[in-house]
């Protein structure tokens, strides 16, 4: 294990990392609990949840409401769910693609077949939608969190301690801290059994959950009502064209931050498998008992709406990618790109470059694809305007989230590219929104 002490996680908007990942840890779970058990039996009334909390105490209340990880139905789905996308990521065919070598010169390899096993899972949902009702996921959704949540942290466990004594690559290294080590983990790609870890929590466990647990709880709302609402489908309809569209994106999430830089702890592989299947369907989840009718237009405009900013949220992405791929030869519209050579001498001591693109989307802001995808996340959550402040929890979080990850990015660029990035900077002077931040 390398002797010097990571840094990773710093930058971003905890100062005190061991503080902030302590606090992140102790209150990440029972908010993820909160807010399911808020939509589900209070209404999704926020000011009920408070009362209820008041009037009982925190800790007994939530004594009361958490539910027993080891019920036997909701370990049967999630190991069921689990050993099939496992099974998946095995036998599914697909080309070889590797990612960007590590400091170490380490090269990642993957199988893309992302989405292949993406239309493989939604299919299968729907043959099994013709034995079994599907919508018991909605009304499972606590226990299937408890159980969720106690094989995630099960699993923080070993990747910290793998990640010491074990590690797959030379990517790992300790803080010297155990509280951070956890959180942010200890090694950057592990691989358990010759499969890649942050693969499978991140886009096989996680975000597959997110698709498939928004279908059956249309499927639920149907049962209760016999159709499936206007602001339900708007929602959902979104939703899977954003997620259709990261499947086909997949190799280009091998190279970003998640992957790249993100080691495998707490924040990365517990986040993917309860903070995802909770948080980022909260509002799918409040609209089963909540069906709204919108209006032809209201109902084309939220439509619209979102898929012209998934498609702008893409289109960045792309962009960078045909720029990288064209090594700056390629016009962006219309033009001739602008750019920085980069150069940063990584831990093999052989010195590289990169290009830093101030061209089309990335003359705006550093982030700026994070703006249509905050704005795609409001038009899915929003299209009811409902009365209770919890379905709009996500597109805030989602801005915390993306600001945070904004801050972390440029400490970790400026510490590898020193003046060149401080040049970049200058010219590409916002992080996210130009005047804002």
């Amino acid at each position: 294990m390398d002797d010097k002490k990571a840094t990773w996680g710093e930058g971003g908007l905890f100062g005190n990392r061991a503080l902030g990942s302590l606090l992140l840890i102790l209150y990440t779970q029972p908010f993820c609990m909160l807010f399911i058990y808020t939509c589900q039996e209070l209404n999704g009334s926020i000011g009920l949840l408070a009362k209820s909390m008041y009037e009982e105490g925190i800790l007994n209340f939530l004594f009361r409401i958490w539910p027993t990880p080891f019920d036997e139905l909701s370990i049967k789905i999630v190991l069921s769910f689990m050993a099939f996308e496992l099974l998946l990521m095995k036998i599914v065919p697909g080309k070889e693609f590797r990612g960007v070598p590590t400091a170490t010169g380490h090269v990642p390899i993957y199988t893309d077949n992302g989405v292949a096993c993406y239309i493989i899972s939604i299919i299968s949902l729907f043959v099994l939608a013709q034995y079994v009702d599907i919508g018991i996921v909605y009304d499972k959704m606590p226990t299937l969190l408890s159980t969720s949540n106690m094989f995630g942290l099960i699993l923080v466990v070993i990747l910290y301690i793998k990640g010491l004594y074990f590690p797959s690559t030379k990517d790992n290294s300790s803080s010297g801290n155990i509280i951070v080590d956890l959180f942010w983990g200890t090694e950057l790609y592990p691989r358990i059994l010759g499969w890649d870890v942050k693969t499978f929590t991140n886009c096989r466990y996680g975000l597959m959950f997110w698709q498939l647990g928004i279908f059956c709880f249309a499927a639920k709302q149907y049962s209760l009502y016999g159709y499936v609402s206007s602001s339900m489908f708007v929602s959902i309809a979104l939703q899977t064209i954003y997620l259709t569209k990261f499947y086909i994106w997949e190799t280009g999430y091998f190279n970003s931050m998640d992957i790249q830089h993100d080691r495998a702890g707490y924040y990365i592989c517990w986040g993917c498998m309860v903070a995802v299947p909770s948080m980022y369907t909260v509002h799918t989840l409040y609209m089963v008992e909540h069906p709204l009718l919108l209006s032809l237009p209201h109902t084309l405009l939220s439509l619209f709406g979102g898929i012209a900013c998934i498609y702008i949220n893409y289109d960045c992405d792309r962009q960078r990618q045909a720029f990288r791929r064209a090594e700056g030869k390629d016009k962006i519209w219309g033009k001739d790109p602008t750019y920085i050579i980069a150069k940063y001498t990584p831990e093999d001591g052989r010195e590289r470059t990169s290009l830093l693109l101030t061209s089309g989307y990335w003359a705006i802001s550093r982030h700026f694809h994070y703006i249509p995808e905050v704005l795609a996340a409001c038009f899915w959550c929003f299209p009811g305007f409902f009365e209770d402040a919890l379905p709009y929890y996500y597109p805030i979080y989602l801005s915390i989230l993306l600001i945070d990850r904004a801050y972390r990015d440029d400490a970790r660029c400026r510490a590898k590219y020193g003046k060149y990035w401080d040049e970049y900077c200058k010219k590409v002077p916002a992080k996210v929104i130009p005047g804002v931040v």
